[in-house]
């Protein structure tokens, strides 16, 4: 591997040729400052993110951290996989940092600073929280959209909301809202899903007025309005009666954005190319996707892709394929991901027309095949003797664990050494097991007691009706580095952290100029 100096890169982000610039640390090392550019691929789960990250090997890729060599071991085993264009940033982040580049707190940073760029550029129309709290108390013309995922809004959301995700708004709109004298505000957790889902009504000429809810579900909590909770108001499933009007203006909003249509061809043409890295994404809700997807695609439901598109786009300047069934959705998200820089963006027609498959869809991971030991959710829930360790993420371990287990971080597995060396018999489990699987030769160098897998992870736990414990003090904020806490997924100080999360996105844009590489609006071809 090569070691270059923050210069070089700082010239190859912007030659237009591909580029990967991965972090290897932890998500919540990741976001207390990083390059804009780069994308966390924790050495925790490298097997499973830089497959999903690396559509081709053959891409030029940088690996960088904070100066701890493990964007060394990250290099290491990329090249052990093939990869034979790697090279690690010398000096990492303060060496970045140094040479007199920023460096950017949080996640999101590209998508965040874009609908930052929207909302000046389109002038959104807003509505702070005490006016949407006496619209709602006397206004019947009027319906609230929550942008968000489905498992968000059950958490908490406005009371009368409807959650439709931002991918869906378009396709779904004339249905949900026939009237056109409806006043439509849309909202989301802060800023980018409310602008975004506004101005995706807007730019496809929905009637309506829209608006987008300033500072989202945070300025509402912040103006001490009461908030939801395990509400189920959502779209009704299925394909919408007015499909063909959301094509039309899905259409026109693509066409504008100079967004490519492609056939089966030549995606497997595009797929094939060994000089150009090809993201395949299936924008549509993750049911239908599950219901059946093209072989090799991934599910990236539309407006969580263009929210977070850095947790499936790491390689700059690779071509991206969206497919869906009708096109409103694919075209949409190809759309606003143009408009964010992308420049090869392809919305696939007849995309689902060949064979599918079922299920949740799957990275290959070779290291899976491993053989390890395991034991069934019945079988460890009459063991009484047993030292349950649960990799997943720490928010989800806050959540619902099996009891008594200790959470652990594969790669900071040396922290529970002494109760390993203790236990008579040690558990991996992990959401879906994948995790655990992985982890096995870190936790057998730790014990020398057996080491089994639950199969099927806790979600097999749950499945078999077996109890599971919740503790929103376990890990400690101070431990979760494994991801970015937000605002509300703290223990203490929910109220100052969104006050500076919300100053944040408003000087996001401004300070996303000063990197120097980021450029917003329609890119030029070629």
């Amino acid at each position: 591997m090569r070691s270059i100096d923050a210069a070089t890169l700082r010239g190859w982000i912007t030659d237009r040729r591909e580029l990967a610039i991965l972090d290897a640390r932890e998500e919540g090392e990741y976001a207390t400052g990083h390059l804009f550019w780069a994308v966390p691929c924790p050495l925790s789960r490298m097997e499973i993110r830089a497959r999903a990250l690396l559509p081709s090997l053959a891409t030029r890729i940088v690996c960088v951290d904070d100066g701890r060599e493990l964007a060394v071991r990250l290099a290491g085993w990329l090249e052990s996989l093939g990869a034979d264009d790697v090279s690690v940033l010398a000096g990492g982040t303060p060496a970045w940092q140094a040479a007199g580049y920023p460096l950017f707190a949080g996640v999101n940073l590209p998508s965040r600073a874009f609908a930052a760029w929207v909302a000046r550029h389109d002038a959104t129309e807003v509505i702070a929280a005490p006016d949407l709290a006496r619209w709602l108390e006397t206004r019947h013309d009027l319906v609230v959209l929550d942008s968000r995922s489905p498992e968000e809004f059950r958490r908490r959301a406005i009371p009368t909301a409807v959650n439709v995700p931002g991918g869906e708004l378009v396709y779904r709109i004339a249905d949900l809202v026939p009237d056109p004298d409806t006043v439509v505000v849309v909202t989301a957790a802060a800023h980018t899903r409310a602008i975004l889902g506004a101005e995706s009504l807007r730019r496809a000429g929905v009637p309506n007025r829209v608006l987008a809810l300033r500072d989202g579900l945070m300025g509402w909590d912040l103006a001490g309005f009461a908030l939801a909770q395990g509400s189920e108001a959502r779209f009704p499933p299925g394909r919408p009666a007015s499909a063909a009007l959301a094509l039309a203006r899905a259409k026109a909003f693509a066409e504008q954005s100079g967004v490519g249509v492609i056939g089966p061809l030549d995606l497997a043409r595009f797929e094939e190319d060994p000089g150009r890295s090809c993201y395949v994404l299936d924008v549509r809700d993750p049911a239908e996707f599950a219901a059946g997807h093209r072989p090799g695609s991934l599910s990236a439901p539309g407006g969580q892709l263009v929210r977070a598109t850095d947790a499936w786009i790491a390689v700059h300047n690779a071509r991206i394929a969206l497919i869906d069934d009708d096109g409103v959705r694919a075209r949409m998200a190809a759309a606003w991901l143009r408009r964010m820089g992308h420049r090869d963006v392809f919305v696939v027609e007849g995309g689902l027309d060949e064979a599918t498959v079922r299920g949740p869809g799957a990275i290959g991971v070779p290291e899976l095949q491993a053989r390890v030991d395991s034991i069934d959710a019945d079988a460890l829930a009459a063991c009484g003797d047993a030292t349950v360790v649960d990799l997943a993420r720490s928010v989800d371990f806050r959540e619902g664990h099996i009891p008594g287990a200790l959470w652990g971080l594969r790669t900071r597995l040396d922290l529970l050494q002494d109760r390993l060396m203790m236990a008579r018999l040690v558990v991996l489990t992990s959401p879906d097991g994948m995790l655990a699987r992985l982890a096995v030769p870190e936790a057998q160098g730790l014990t020398g007691a057996p080491v089994r897998v639950l199969e099927g992870g806790t979600a097999a736990w749950s499945k078999a009706a077996l109890k599971l414990e919740r503790d929103h003090g376990t890990p400690s904020d101070v431990a979760c580095i494994d991801v970015w806490l937000s605002p509300c997924d703290r223990n203490a100080g929910v109220a100052a952290a969104m006050q500076e999360f919300l100053e944040q996105e408003r000087g996001l844009e401004r300070a996303a100029a000063q990197d120097g590489t980021v450029s917003f609006g329609l890119p030029v071809p070629g």
